[in-house]
């Protein structure tokens, strides 16, 4: 187990900020600076423990919970960039909890899964994209469920959660196709380069096992969403469920296949 010391400051900054955000009704601007200030500081300390915990040893560390930490990561540095240009503090009760939870998993575990670097610039780059479109499509979900809220709130209706300063719908929903329609542009070149040059990065040609599948009914689901989008107008309830079930496909294909290999048949 590691010095647990960086790891629970990670983790008490982001939920700190989650917990001030519920506990006020009504942001003031300098709570919103200070929220801002916070996340930039938590988001630096834990790419600080990312680097550190990746390259430990010889090649880089991609284990389950460390892989997922590096997901929530960039999830947050999405958030708190596209926070600088669009208001979208609710997103801080959504994105910072499993944030704290997961920056603080690599700590606690011993799960690790090392791979050679030697001569992988490919393999980098491939693992690189496939991070940042998993995170986009991590804060496009995010988003989704909170347009869900925000849309029953708009009809007065009740809800098992409730969150003040919202954007408006139409912006929520520009941002969430902006969002996905970058994340699928980065999965279809995750596909592709892992199709096309899989011998290379992985040291075996191409197979369509159940990771091959669920991420390319993934890229169906999200490619259907942005055509529908674009061709007949598709919003609202309609693209909110969409969006979550692409990104049900990618846990399956991810997170569903990393958690057997390395956790379930090492116990």
């Amino acid at each position: 187990m590691q010095n647990l010391i960086p790891y629970l400051i990670v983790f008490f900054i982001y939920l700190a900020v989650a917990v001030d955000f519920w506990r006020i009704a009504k942001l003031a601007e300098k709570n919103l600076k200070l929220h801002s200030s916070m996340i930039a500081l938590g988001l630096t300390l834990h790419g600080w423990l990312l680097v550190h915990d990746v390259f430990a040893g010889t090649g880089i560390n991609l284990g389950f919970f460390l892989a997922l930490s590096a997901i929530l990561w960039l999830t947050v540095l999405i958030y708190w960039l596209v926070n600088l240009k669009h208001p979208l503090y609710s997103l801080q009760a959504f994105v910072l909890p499993p944030a704290a939870v997961f920056a603080l998993l690599p700590a606690l575990t011993t799960q690790n899964h090392f791979l050679s670097t030697e001569g992988a610039n490919l393999l980098l780059t491939h693992i690189g994209i496939a991070l940042v479109a998993y995170s986009l499509f991590t804060f496009a979900t995010l988003h989704a469920l909170i347009m869900l809220v925000a849309e029953r709130s708009l009809h007065q209706k009740k809800s098992w959660i409730q969150l003040p300063d919202f954007p408006p719908l139409l912006v929520m929903e520009k941002l969430l196709f902006r969002v996905i329609s970058l994340g699928f542009i980065l999965l279809t070149i995750t596909l592709v380069s892992g199709m096309v040059f899989s011998e290379e990065i992985f040291g075996k040609i191409a197979q369509f096992n159940h990771k091959t599948i669920f991420s390319i009914a993934a890229w169906v689901i999200y490619g259907w969403l942005l055509f529908g989008h674009y061709q007949y107008g598709w919003r609202g309830k309609k693209a909110i469920k969409l969006t979550l079930i692409g990104f049900v496909l990618l846990l399956l294909a991810y997170v569903g296949t990393k958690f057997i290999l390395e956790v379930i048949k090492q116990t």
